[in-house]
């Protein structure tokens, strides 16, 4: 896994991170997705500092993102629950059969 220095401008500066061969692709959309949410957040709110904007987005992002992971989670439960119970039935059903 090689690594690439690449360019992203996020709210009008550059940045060069190094960003894995596989994530390069990830990352420039990630930086587009901040700059779109800044736009968002520009014309909403009176904010005359761009690092507000910045801010407001990873609170923003960071958010979406924990509540993906709770729902992820719960999913996650719901089909260990499933599989607990199908085994039990194929246990049970096996057992019959012996």
């Amino acid at each position: 896994m090689s690594e690439n220095s690449i360019q992203v401008n996020i709210g009008g500066r550059i940045y060069t991170p190094n960003v894995k061969t596989e994530d390069v692709e990830n990352v420039v959309k990630a930086a587009g997705l901040i700059n779109e949410r800044m736009v968002i957040f520009e014309k909403t709110y009176a904010v005359k500092d761009k690092q507000d904007l910045v801010a407001m987005c990873c609170l923003q992002f960071a958010t979406q993102y924990l509540e993906a992971e709770k729902h992820r989670s719960l999913e996650s439960d719901e089909v260990s629950g499933k599989i607990i119970s199908l085994e039990k039935f194929i246990s049970a059903h096996l057992d019959k059969e012996v």
